[in-house]
């Protein structure tokens, strides 16, 4: 992740924008300053492993259809 340390309230916010449909990595970055790589890292030390898959998954499903209708 990052070498600052973000307080526990900024984690949630961010772990609440990734979950978000309607949020994307550059808007996390805008407001947070982490790039995708790091907010993933986020994501896989805060959530439970399948809600993690899970959340990847989506992610994934959700990049792909947007490049479908560019």
């Amino acid at each position: 992740m990052s070498k600052r340390t973000l307080d526990v309230a900024t984690e949630s916010e961010i772990i609440e924008m990734a979950l978000s449909d309607h949020v994307s990595f550059s808007q996390i970055r805008a407001v947070h300053g982490l790039g995708p790589d790091q907010v993933k890292a986020l994501m896989r030390l805060r959530l439970k492993p399948g809600s993690y898959r899970a959340w990847r998954a989506r992610v994934r499903k959700f990049a792909d259809r947007r490049e479908v209708y560019k």
